[in-house]
């Protein structure tokens, strides 16, 4: 027996992976892959006529707190179902990590590229294959992404400290929704407005502040990761494709700094620069320079603290929205199998059938909590709106909270509660997959996510 024992006890020692030496670094691997497509490929609203910059997939890889976590922030307008997971499924595997330590969000860029492999397996189906995305040419990226990411990992520097920094970011961001004294939308604001009662009503619901996140060896930085809410769009729609004004500011302090800069959207669903922003093209560099600024004035504000791999963590909560009535799987069968009907309708069911199947399937969008000393990272999905982002904020007043939405893109918008029943383009059927209830789920999993820091071995809480 005793002899049994013993077996068993080096067979499991063997099978078991060493502890994490509290010894070993904190590593930091920065990559880089271009996401710009052909001219003649399908951008959101057109086929790309011009590249008037490059699009590009960028993110960072740390090392060293448990299996690699992977951040990854994309110049597309969405990755969303099957597109994803593809996505998601790579960069783990490039990273030798599991994909639930990968967290993959686009920037929204409207003269950008849609990703997804289920939608387009039933547009392929009902002749309208290539519509939409080019397939192809999104899964060269997601290769060359991966393999950008290998490249990285034998570049990996050490990491000894980390830095918080943040600024307000001057006359950028605006409410997208006006609500009136009944309760009822009064004026919708997008992303462009020359309409003189859209520019001159109160900027509303925003978050002022961009918020930057920094890792340094010693008093040498290696990345900054920054993140602020608004719709990027200050034109768009004729398939000029363009990092838009988010990017230019991003490339701008990469110039200035000669430092990696990886930036990603907040929860800027119902915020856009509609009150800033009439829609012409000398505007963009305006608002470009809004954004350097902001940037440059969180990047000053930092303070670096030292970090260990301890304080390092991630935790994910896979949660199951709640889906909208509208969502009948006969009657968006319907439409999509219907030739006479307008393509733009077509395309649409075929988005929503797919996102309509995983949730029949029983299917769980995990969340993400990026735990960095006394910062934490939310990672959400969807469009979702900048309360959410404002609530989380205020569950943890104590910590430096940032976000970063649009992850899987399947859900269209997420509103709030109430916001559901005030009308609008962004909880209309035709914008949103999910249904009232999903603040209710969102904000439960929000809270539990920003909780104090899990004991190793909880069932949501990954190896630290």
């Amino acid at each position: 027996m005793k002899l049994l024992s013993l077996a068993v006890g080096l067979v499991s020692l063997h099978l078991c992976p060493p502890p994490l030496s509290a010894e070993e670094p904190l590593r930091l691997a920065v990559f880089r892959a271009d996401a710009t497509p052909p001219i003649g490929s399908p951008v959101a609203y057109a086929p790309a006529r011009s590249i008037e910059d490059p699009l590009s997939a960028r993110g960072v890889v740390l090392l060293g707190a448990g299996e690699p976590i992977v951040l990854c922030a994309v110049d597309w307008i969405g990755i969303g179902n099957g597109g994803h997971d593809a996505w998601c499924a790579a960069l783990a595997e490039a990273a030798g990590t599991s994909p639930e330590r990968v967290s993959v969000h686009v920037l929204h860029q409207h003269d950008g590229v849609r990703c997804d492999f289920d939608a387009e397996a039933l547009l392929e189906a009902h002749g309208l294959g290539g519509v939409r995305f080019d397939a192809d040419f999104a899964r060269r990226v997601i290769a060359d992404t991966a393999a950008a990411l290998r490249v990285a990992l034998e570049k990996a520097e050490r990491i000894t400290h980390y830095g918080l920094g943040e600024a307000r970011v001057e006359k950028v961001a605006s409410s997208r929704r006006i609500v009136g004294p009944t309760g009822r939308l009064l004026l919708s604001r997008m992303s462009a407005s020359r309409a003189p009662e859209a520019r001159e009503a109160p900027e509303g619901t925003i978050d002022p502040m961009l918020k930057a996140i920094s890792f340094w060896q010693d008093d040498r930085p290696l990345a900054c990761l920054t993140y602020y809410a608004t719709h990027p769009q200050s034109y768009y729609g004729k398939g000029d494709v363009t990092a838009e004004f988010v990017g230019l500011a991003r490339a701008r302090r990469e110039e200035e700094t000669g430092l990696a800069h990886i930036h990603f959207n907040g929860a800027s669903g119902n915020v856009a620069a509609g009150k800033y922003n009439d829609g012409s093209p000398e505007n963009r560099p305006v608002l470009a320079g809004r954004m350097a600024e902001g940037m440059r004035l969180a990047w000053e504000a930092t303070e670096r603290r030292p970090l260990s791999a301890d304080e390092v963590g991630w935790k994910t909560r896979p949660v199951s929205l709640p889906l909208g009535t509208h969502l009948v799987r006969a009657e968006l069968e319907s439409v999509l199998a219907d030739e006479t009907a307008e393509e733009r309708l077509r395309l649409g069911a075929a988005t929503k059938l797919a996102y309509l199947a995983r949730h029949e399937s029983g299917h769980r969008i995990p969340l993400h909590c990026l735990e960095i000393g006394d910062a934490r990272v939310l990672h959400m999905p969807g469009e979702l709106f900048v309360e959410y982002q404002l609530a989380a904020q205020a569950m943890r007043p104590d910590l430096f909270v940032a976000m970063a939405a649009y992850g899987d893109y399947g859900t269209g918008y997420i509103g709030t509660e109430v916001a559901y029943g005030q009308g609008g383009y962004e909880t209309q059927p035709r914008s949103s997959n999910t249904a009232p209830e999903v603040e209710g789920v969102l904000m439960e999993a929000m809270d539990a996510l920003l909780g104090p820091a899990a004991e190793p071995n909880e069932a949501d809480s990954p190896e630290r």
